[in-house]
């Protein structure tokens, strides 16, 4: 059995942060609205507005921290028109993201309101591009000044008495790009005046992120780190996988064989951006105190036929449960650099973990990872070495296996397992080490597919969901398995 894994149960190496699971919204598409939103009037079940079903599927996957209200829109977004008595504030054209009406129903308080709902860490985008570094240092003082100000009493007529506890907060984002078309020098610049004016109040402790490069932008890293590192907590990084072009990104379904490979082979990409990135951030940060937040990830492909171009709809299959369940591993193996990170986005857009049509939702096959995957949150990540079988294709080679292993607070292990051949099952052998125990008790959940590119449907939401799993042995503190074609698997294994 050539794929081998030796976990050593008394070798930690490091914490995976729970906010590594964090999710992304955007005023895009139907994100928000549809998606979150569908006000207090709709026939949909809500509460305040928020709908109910969305609100209980996010809970269930323990959902630790939420980035609003973007992307692109953040560097176009007032905070000012947001707020207040909703049939006033202003109504404006969403011009990155489909040329629609933005009536800026959803704000400022609606969107802490919601993660109040979902008892997850809000972190919001500030206005670099387009806006001031007066309104950004309003938006900070109306959320979270505990006192006499202009913007704490105009907060307290717009409804809400107390302040919020806001950590994390990013100083404009993707300024390389649709967030002003910045130099890295320029942007250093901007980053150091902007960052001054956003202020700690009473006992609210902000956690800066500055804005980050694009993919393998190297040279963005090491400006921005050399200029301004001792002036921020974080510094983000975009990475979403497109096995096309992008004026010709490929299907969402429907894809061949070589779409599915490079598809999985650029998710890998994933790792080697961390690893470079974190060297260029180790030369200005020996001590790691600056974090790597992967704010944007995901795969991207076109949009789903007949629908708003504008509005990025694509359909989430097993393949899709693949790229997610890599690169979360690949984050929980720099666990000591990455400490969030955000695929996009949380409903209707891109990688989605659900999506809705009127009153109906559906679960995809990258909630399910993330449901399954949530054992890990806050982990103690375990040293393991690994052996995997290639997976070849058109001269190419990739691991055929994926894994990752950690141990909870109760002192149970888990071991997520990723089999990248849609055709070929794996056998895997895995040995624990270091355990003070004569035996294992296992158990296992299993997601799988019989087409890769089987995905939900509001007809049949349960086409691709997580099921028991049984295909193992267990002998002594050893366990093998046979993981099937194209799956997701998490053991459980306790000791005895």
């Amino acid at each position: 059995m050539a794929n081998r894994v030796t976990i050593n149960a008394d070798m930690p190496a490091g914490t995976i942060n729970r906010n590594i699971y964090g999710h992304f919204s955007e005023h895009l598409g139907r994100c928000i609205y549809e998606g979150i939103w569908v006000g207090e009037d709709s026939p949909i079940p809500n509460t305040n507005g928020i709908r109910n079903d969305v609100v209980a599927a996010l809970r269930n996957i323990n959902i630790p921290v939420l980035r609003w209200p973007g992307g692109c829109f953040a560097d176009e977004y007032h905070w000012k028109d947001g707020v207040g008595p909703r049939e006033s504030r202003k109504r404006m054209i969403n011009t990155h993201w489909g040329g629609v009406v933005e009536n800026n129903h959803f704000g400022t308080h609606e969107f802490l309101m919601l993660c109040e709902m979902l008892e997850c860490e809000p972190y919001i985008s500030g206005n670099v591009g387009s806006g001031t570094v007066q309104e950004m240092s309003e938006w900070v003082e109306y959320m979270t000044f505990d006192g006499v100000s202009p913007m704490a009493q105009w907060r307290e007529e717009n409804g809400r008495e107390k302040p919020w506890k806001l950590k994390y907060f990013g100083v404009g984002n993707e300024n390389w790009g649709c967030g002003g078309s910045m130099r890295p020098e320029y942007y250093a610049d901007e980053y150091r005046r902007y960052q001054t004016y956003v202020r700690n109040y009473g006992g609210n402790k902000i956690h800066k992120i500055a804005c980050g490069p694009n993919v393998a932008d190297y040279n963005w890293m090491e400006v921005v780190m050399r200029e301004a590192h001792r002036m921020m907590d974080s510094i983000s990084l975009h990475y979403y996988t497109v096995p096309g072009e992008w004026h010709a990104k490929g299907a969402a379904t429907g894809f061949s064989e070589d779409e599915w490979f490079v598809t999985l082979h650029k998710a890998l990409y994933m790792d080697e951006l961390i690893k470079r990135h974190s060297t260029i951030m180790d030369k200005y940060d020996p001590d790691k105190r600056v974090g790597l937040v992967v704010d944007e990830w995901g795969t991207w492909f076109d949009v789903e036929p007949g629908t708003n171009p504008g509005f990025l709809y694509q359909q989430n299959t097993i393949r899709d449960a693949l790229v997610a369940g890599l690169t979360l591993h690949i984050f929980h193996e720099h666990c000591d650099r990455v400490r969030m990170a955000n695929i996009a986005q949380a409903i209707n857009v891109l990688q989605s973990v659900i999506l809705t049509e009127g009153e109906k939702m559906v679960l995809t096959p990258t909630y399910h990872v993330f449901d399954m995957y949530k054992v890990h949150q806050d982990a103690t990540q375990l040293k393991a070495e690994f052996e995997s079988e290639p997976y070849v294709r058109g001269g190419q080679s990739i691991p055929q296996v994926s894994v990752s292993a950690s141990k909870d607070a109760e002192g149970r292990i888990h071991v997520s397992l990723c089999n990248l051949d849609n055709a070929n099952g794996a056998e895997v052998a895995i040995d624990l080490r270091g355990l003070a125990a004569s035996g294992l008790t296992v158990t296992g959940t299993e997601l799988t597919a019989s087409a890769k590119d089987a995905h939900n449907t509001f007809e049949q939401p349960d086409a691709v969901s997580p099921k028991p799993f049984r295909e193992f042995a267990v002998n002594g503190t050893s366990v093998s398995a046979k993981l099937s074609p194209m799956s997701v698997t998490v053991l459980e294994l306790s000791a005895v």
